[in-house]
């Protein structure tokens, strides 16, 4: 099974991820920890990585690519993966599946979880309140979701209209949503 899970920051997807990956028994791989473990690791890509963060600027999405391709290469990605937090835009998205084409591992589905953003609000600010962060306000948090709506909403419209996405409810508590995107997946 390989997976994509999209939605917005703080709809659950890290979350749900770590339990698709014990329930499916495949690598959650997210982009933002294969940046980090491959600048720790001291890669050719994480060197690269490194000097563009140093710099201050953003990392390309071609070097963040690579990395992905060298992830899912590896031996406990060849039954499958779950992807979260990529692709976040149209360009990354066809990056992706150009490269799941060219490695043939198509995607099966991309699984959207659908929560209200009043929720996400409440939900990040009392995280944000629990952790001691003060970084994640409300206003910060609409901010994100308003990026999210211009940039990734878009990524889910594209798998709508190629038959490979799937919208679940992602509210209520863990297992409830867990048992909903089980439902969802294609046999």
């Amino acid at each position: 099974m390989r997976l994509v899970l999209l939605g917005a920051p703080g709809s659950g997807k890290g979350t749900q991820a770590a339990m698709l990956r014990d329930s499916l028994r495949i690598p959650h791989i997210s982009t933002g920890d294969l940046l980090r473990a491959a600048v720790k690791a001291g890669t050719p890509l994480g060197l690269q990585a490194k000097a563009v963060m140093d710099a201050g600027k953003l990392v390309s999405d071609d070097i963040v690519l690579g990395m992905l391709e060298d992830r899912v290469a590896e031996q406990d990605a060849r039954a499958g993966f779950i992807l979260d937090g990529y692709p976040r835009n149209l360009a990354q998205c066809a990056a992706l599946e150009a490269l799941l084409d060219r490695i043939n591992q198509p995607l099966d589905v991309a699984v959207k979880l659908d929560v209200p953003n009043e929720l996400i609000v409440e939900r990040i600010a009392g995280r944000a309140a629990a952790e001691g962060r003060v970084d994640d306000t409300p206003e910060t948090v609409r901010a994100r979701l308003r990026v999210y709506a211009e940039q990734t909403a878009p990524v889910a419209d594209h798998f709508a209209a190629i038959g490979k996405l799937v919208t679940v409810d992602g509210v209520g508590e863990l297992d409830e949503v867990f048992d909903r995107i089980v439902a969802a997946l294609p046999a």
